[in-house]
């Protein structure tokens, strides 16, 4: 199990488990790892059994023997080193751009608590070095092509370890970068922290290399991301229903868990109807309103924002089973076996990802086709064209809703599974793939797609709620949620007025989006969202 406290922030490995609540400490809020005890005599003692394959004349896979399509050949004791090392460097193949800083401290937290669980035969001197290299601060340099999510997340891992050996490229704590032309190699890097690069013994290459960890980690983040997300689209789909002059009764809990009991959509439903609770425009119409149904964009928001979250927890549970897991090929069992498993394929998390993708892209639409009848005078029930101050001379938020149409069409894209496109590789010994680390790239710019979305329907939903305001001389006047939501904003975008410059106040409202700021307004108004 692990531990954490808060001051200073730290996380303990132990033989089993983490959460994801330790995965994100570590990768983005730069978490200090320990290892207990427990874990540092445990690795000890399965590597004193590793060290006595190593020494007899019985070949071991990836202890005496070679990796994947060259598993046959017998490798001499004069050339173990050698292999581990040929291993790293033959594998740390990636190109492209660098990923994310948190992603990369994501791969290397989860495969430290692999190497701790005990069952991959490293000596405590590999799993500390990693360890070491995470509480420096030291990011090696992943890049953006090279794992095919079968076996694992090899390229990516490899990147990682190359690092541990004082080779390959790294950002050190400052942003500077080391082992590229020109500038110090890793090896000083390390030294000036501290570190003594490890030299790998048998099997310590693949023990370093063979995990999922690349998609994982991402897969976690992404979760952490969501929840919070589907809170703010139940709140700005919400503000929207009460700019568009919606009825707030199809969200009455008798319609939903009673009817069709799925929770995600009784969770939205509740949301959605607690934040137009005390609405005096929404009041405003109950009486003398010929509309008998919202279009589905409003009506059926609970619908598609809770399956979203359903997905989502199906996700969840994927995510810690894989959490829970020790992968390696091969794998060292409690009686001493080591033993060849099918265990690092991706399928699992790629499958998840590619269908959070999808639900994603779907939320992301619905948004936009909201964002769009605001702006329509024809279907917006009394708005200015655009929500412009003078409109033919005032463009107001054509433009926005534009920019939310192009995010919505890439995620679109986004949404095709890569987990059904498998490669052949390695000779065909590797002759199926998850592509899981592919689906986690997808998925990470879906979620940050789908974050300005929301960001600006809320811009919108807020400016009509205004102009409704305006247009009743202060009388139609949002409800104690969505004022909160209001003032929260225009504290770093303005309220309705003549065109300005329009590109940072959206991204001013994206930011409060991703800090949680919508969430937080609406909750100091009418209590806890689900």
């Amino acid at each position: 199990m692990t531990t954490i406290t808060h001051e200073p922030l730290t996380v303990t490995l132990g033989i089993s488990g983490v959460t994801p609540e330790d995965v994100v400490a570590v990768a983005r809020h730069n978490a200090k790892v320990t290892l207990s005890p427990e874990a540092l005599a445990t690795v000890a003692k399965v590597r004193a059994h590793i060290d006595d394959l190593a020494a007899s004349d019985t070949p071991a896979y990836g202890i005496s023997t070679g990796f994947g399509a060259l598993a046959n050949r017998h490798i001499p004791n004069e050339l173990r080193t050698q292999l581990q090392k040929s291993l790293i460097r033959s594998h740390a193949a990636g190109m492209g751009p660098a990923v994310e800083r948190e992603v990369v401290r994501g791969i290397m937290f989860l495969r430290a608590k692999t190497l701790a669980s005990g069952r991959t035969g490293v000596r405590p001197v590999v799993l500390q070095t990693m360890v070491d290299v995470l509480n420096a601060g030291i990011t090696p340099v992943v890049r953006e092509f090279g794992s095919l999510g079968c076996s694992g997340d090899l390229a990516p891992l490899s990147h990682c370890a190359l690092v541990l050996m004082g080779e390959g490229e790294a950002a050190g704590p400052d942003g500077q970068l080391y082992g590229t032309a020109g500038r110090p190699a890793v090896a000083e890097l390390l030294a000036a922290h501290g570190i003594e690069p490890v030299i790998l013994a048998e099997k310590e290459g693949l023990a370093l290399v063979n995990g999922t960890e690349g998609m994982l980690g991402m897969l976690l983040m992404a979760i952490a991301d969501l929840r919070q997300l589907l809170t703010t689209a139940d709140i700005t789909a919400a503000m929207s229903v009460e700019a568009l002059l919606g009825t707030d009764q199809v969200f009455l809990p008798e319609l939903h868990a009673a009817l069709r009991p799925h929770p995600g959509q009784a969770a939205s439903a509740d949301n959605m109807l607690r934040v137009l609770s005390g609405s005096p425009i929404v009041a405003s119409h109950k009486v003398g309103d010929s509309r008998v149904q919202d279009a589905y964009s409003l009506r059926c928001a609970p619908q598609v924002t809770g399956a979203v979250r359903d997905t989502l927890d199906h996700a969840d549970l994927v995510a810690s089973r894989e959490l829970a897991a020790a992968i390696d090929n091969p794998v060292v069992l409690p009686d001493g076996r080591v033993s060849s498993n099918g265990n690092f394929h991706g399928a699992p998390v790629a499958y998840v990802l590619d269908f959070l993708a999808i639900a994603v892209a779907d939320l992301s639409s619905i948004a936009e086709r909201r964002t769009d009848r605001m702006l329509d005078p024809a279907r917006s029930h009394g708005l200015p064209a655009f929500l412009a101050a003078d409109p033919g001379v005032d463009s107001g938020l054509m433009i926005a809703q534009y920019t939310q149409a192009g995010l919505v069409s890439d995620n679109k894209r986004l949404a095709v599974p890569a987990s059904v496109d498998s490669i052949p590789s390695s000779a065909m010994q590797e002759d199926h793939v998850s592509m899981g680390w592919h689906a986690a790239r997808k998925l990470r710019k879906a979620v940050e797609n789908l974050r300005r979305v929301l960001a600006i329907e809320l811009v919108t939903s807020a400016r009509a709620v205004d102009i409704r305001t305006q247009l009743s001389g202060g009388v139609l006047t949002p409800g104690p949620a969505g004022a909160a939501v209001v003032r929260a904003l225009r504290s770093v975008v303005d309220g309705p007025g003549t065109d300005r410059y329009l590109s940072p106040e959206l991204e001013a409202a994206d930011n409060l989006v991703a800090a949680g700021e919508v969430r937080r307004a609406v909750e100091s108004a009418v209590g806890p969202l689900a």
